[in-house]
């Protein structure tokens, strides 16, 4: 397993040691005691998520608030995406910056993406079988979502806008800059 470092402290692209022959391939998609070594995170994961998207659907960008933050893992067993990672935590010198990362069933590379961050994808190819894992269980109550082409952000689908996919609730996510606003309102007053 390699790790490489991307332009947000934390986030991560983890690129397995993948042994193949004529017969084909086998690699450790995620091997705890490994990944705490070389990445520094002590993580234990408690669920795991999978989902079949088409062509030109955009998930999300989502995340859970604490006391139930999740990290997750994230790969692509079939298909291409481009994963998106937006930096939420307040106090971070790249607040509101993101990293996108093209995972597919090829290269087999993951995205580890630490608690404090917004999440989502874009699919590139025909479809794509998304898998990620998470260290803390779903929480409806603590849910939230930041509108996908919030111009703030500036994100780069690369996808053309009239093959763009959205659920209802991720069509009317909220600003960043509603976020923000959240964000100052839960600060306690001096």
């Amino acid at each position: 397993m390699e790790i490489i470092k991307t332009n947000i402290a934390g986030v991560l692209i983890v690129e397995p040691t993948v042994h193949g022959d004529d017969r084909g391939y086998f690699f450790e998609s995620f091997n705890e005691r490994e990944f705490r070594e070389k990445s520094g995170f002590k993580v234990h994961f408690v669920q795991d998520n999978e989902s079949l998207s088409s062509y030109g659907v955009v998930r999300g960008l989502h995340f859970q608030r604490p006391p139930h933050a999740q990290s997750k893992l994230v790969r692509v067993v079939r298909g291409e995406v481009l994963d998106v990672a937006v930096d939420i935590r307040p106090n971070s010198p790249t607040f509101g910056q993101h990293v996108a990362v093209r995972l597919n069933g090829d290269n087999h590379r993951q995205l580890f993406i630490p608690k404090g961050f917004a999440h989502g994808f874009s699919v590139l190819s025909d479809d794509a079988l998304f898998q990620y894992k998470c260290d803390d269980f779903y929480a409806p109550e603590t849910e939230g979502a930041i509108l996908w082409n919030d111009p703030q952000l500036a994100i780069d689908w690369q996808l053309p806008p009239e093959s763009i996919v959205l659920s209802d609730k991720d069509r009317s996510n909220a600003l960043f800059s509603d976020f923000v606003s959240t964000l100052k309102n839960r600060q306690p007053q001096q």
